[in-house]
């Protein structure tokens, strides 16, 4: 087995969660921030489960997914942005629990998780359906069209995942604020799929006849 990755992979886990943990302590001013306690929970618990399983099996799926460096200018932009939103959006929800802003109720954090719980399994299944994915946008050798399973549905399911993902973390942590924040979200991914499409349709063979029989990007019966 590859030590070397798995040295990269404990590395990113490990920095991912003391930045998480940064972000959302050190500005509430407390760690009795018990919302921040479940985010921590069911995103981190999830994702050392997921890349012991893709170490052991996939390596060179988790090789890819940890490769983060985009060939797109483009796309450069949307991650910057990206990670722009979520460092605001985790610090604005740690100051609403400091200051109590605004309070959503219980129920709804507990159905954000189940949401957000359930996002994980289908982003689980586009990764054991898609072994190209990566986390840049590009064409590899030998990549082939799927069109089975999630990818029968929509043609960009991973993204339709992460929707349901990001937008469930502010209710998570309980802030109405951080939410608004990270309704910049969709935004960004409508950016991100039409540039993605452009260099897929260039690159991928048979993606043309894929877009045919595929109509729907990202939401059945919407776009």
């Amino acid at each position: 087995m590859n030590k070397n990755l798995l040295f990269q992979a404990i590395v990113k886990f490990l920095s991912g969660l003391l930045l998480v943990s940064v972000l959302l302590f050190i500005p509430a001013g407390t760690v009795r921030f018990w919302n921040a306690w479940l985010f921590i929970a069911v995103l981190f618990v999830p994702m050392f489960i997921a890349g012991v399983v893709l170490w052991i099996k996939k390596p060179e799926l988790l090789a890819k997914r940890m490769n983060t460096k985009e060939k797109e200018a483009e796309q450069k932009s949307v991650i910057l942005l990206s990670g722009c939103m979520f460092i605001a959006g985790f610090i604005i929800a740690a100051l609403d629990f400091r200051f109590e802003w605004l309070h959503i109720p219980t129920w709804l954090v507990v159905l954000a998780t189940v949401i957000f719980l359930v996002a994980y399994v289908l982003y689980a299944e586009v990764l054991r359906e898609n072994t190209y994915l990566s986390r840049t946008v590009e064409v590899q050798e030998n990549q082939k069209v799927i069109d089975t399973g999630l990818y029968g549905i929509v043609r960009h399911p991973m993204y339709s995942a992460t929707i349901l993902l990001f937008l469930s973390i502010p209710i998570i942590l309980g802030s109405v604020y951080s939410f608004i924040v990270f309704m910049v979200y969709p935004v960004l991914l409508v950016k991100r799929i039409l540039n993605e499409e452009k260099v897929l349709e260039a690159e991928l063979e048979g993606y043309m006849e894929y877009k045919q029989t595929v109509k729907y990007r990202l939401i059945p019966f919407i776009w």
